[in-house]
């Protein structure tokens, strides 16, 4: 299964992604070979950041590997992705941000990422933030970075197994069972 769980700041959406991953860990063949790897896509550029990233390692279990990565998503993808193992992204929006300041090509990141997916013989969670819905912010880039995010959640909307919005905690479902 792969999926993506979408929603505000402090909706939930990455305590629900760790429920679903833990979960699936625990209905795993007890052979040890079922695996959860966090793929980490934030900087702790300041103090708030880093109270952040140390919130999100505390409600992890200590046995999931994590892998960092700031814009190359698709290839930590690819080298993590095995059939017995399920990979949590959190998050797409700072993944998105980081590609984007590293004036990158969006759209050739993208296609990569969604390329990658194609590909991935195992269960993937996408966490990401869903910032489309407020007022049209005035600066190019913040314009830019709405647009681009709106666009990347459409475009795995349509390739994904399941698509989730966590509001005030609760999923509602959109895509898949």
């Amino acid at each position: 299964m792969k999926q993506l769980i979408l929603g505000g700041a402090r909706s939930g959406k990455s305590r629900l992604a760790q429920e679903y991953a833990l979960n699936w860990q625990q209905t795993q063949p007890s052979s040890g070979t079922a695996e959860v790897i966090v793929i980490a896509t934030a900087q702790a550029f300041e103090g708030a950041m880093a109270k952040r990233i140390a919130h999100h390692k505390k409600q992890r279990p200590s046995d999931w590997k994590l892998v960092e990565t700031v814009t190359d998503l698709p290839q930590a993808l690819l080298e993590n992705s095995r059939k017995d193992n399920l990979i949590l992204v959190d998050c797409l929006t700072l993944w998105l941000a980081n590609v984007q300041l590293s004036k990158d090509d969006i759209s050739q990141q993208k296609q990569a990422l969604l390329s990658a997916i194609a590909q991935l013989p195992g269960e993937v969670i996408f966490v990401s933030n869903e910032v489309g819905q407020g007022v049209v912010p005035l600066g190019e880039a913040s314009r830019e970075f709405v647009d681009e995010s709106g666009w990347l959640h459409q475009a795995l909307a349509q390739v994904l197994d399941k698509v989730v919005v966590s509001i005030a905690g609760l999923p509602l479902v959109l895509k898949g069972a």
